[in-house]
């Protein structure tokens, strides 16, 4: 029992610190000003990567990258006057960045249950449930934290942050249009119970994980960024 707590403790740990790590880049990133939107969008993904991922770990991940835009744009007003105009375009592109990476990770979930099914497989019942059921939240994840973050921030983050979540619940997100598409393949896998299926040996997060990994590396064309 003692092996087994100890075993939990240090990947409770190294998981803080990879979230440490994450804000901390994220925040770098806003400090440089240039490719923004691309590097919150891959340093998201890869965090993503990983072979077991639940709604839990993806709200971590979210709320790590927001701390790290709010982070980072808060001390650029702090070092430059007339700044407002550039922390709108910074929040804007590394908002657009994080939403970008959610619908990559959506899309690889569908990757995941489509490459199954060409074989004539699938998943366990129960992950797919399950998954679905994250899947259903991620959307009001991404916005319910951007709100947050906005509502806790002071000054003009607060507004810029307050107005983009505003205008993506008015106008929609990137990985909520990806996630009708992978709900739809996920519906229909879930409704395939019975048929001549047999259950795949990898997991739907080994194989998501996969194709994380493969949309991050520039393999899969992904999805796109686009601007809100």
């Amino acid at each position: 029992m003692q092996n087994e707590h100890t075993s939990q403790f240090d990947n409770t740990s190294d998981n803080d610190n990879r979230l440490k790590t994450l804000e901390a880049e994220v925040r770098e990133a806003i400090a440089s000003g240039t490719h923004i939107r691309e590097t919150v969008r891959r340093l998201t993904l890869e965090a993503m990567n990983a072979k077991h991922i639940d709604l839990e770990s993806l709200q971590r991940i979210i709320t790590a990258v927001m701390d790290g835009v709010h982070d980072g744009a808060t001390h650029q007003l702090q070092h430059a006057t007339n700044q407002a105009h550039a922390a709108k375009s910074q929040i804007t592109e590394a908002v657009a960045g994080l939403d970008s990476a959610l619908a990559g990770f959506a899309e690889a979930s569908k990757l995941a249950v489509q490459e199954v099914t060409s074989q004539a497989r699938k998943f366990s019942d129960t992950e797919l449930q399950r998954t679905r059921s994250d899947l259903e939240s991620l959307e009001s994840l991404f916005l319910d934290t951007l709100h947050r973050t906005g509502t806790a921030a002071q000054g003009v983050i607060a507004e810029i942050l307050l107005d983009l979540s505003q205008h993506a619940k008015n106008n929609g997100t990137t990985v909520g249009s990806q996630l009708k598409e992978t709900l739809a393949i996920f519906a229909q896998q879930i409704a395939a119970v019975g048929q001549s299926q047999l259950e795949t040996g990898a997991t739907l997060a080994q194989k998501t994980a996969e194709f994380v990994g493969k949309i991050t590396q520039g393999v899969l064309s992904g999805i796109k960024d686009k601007s809100k």
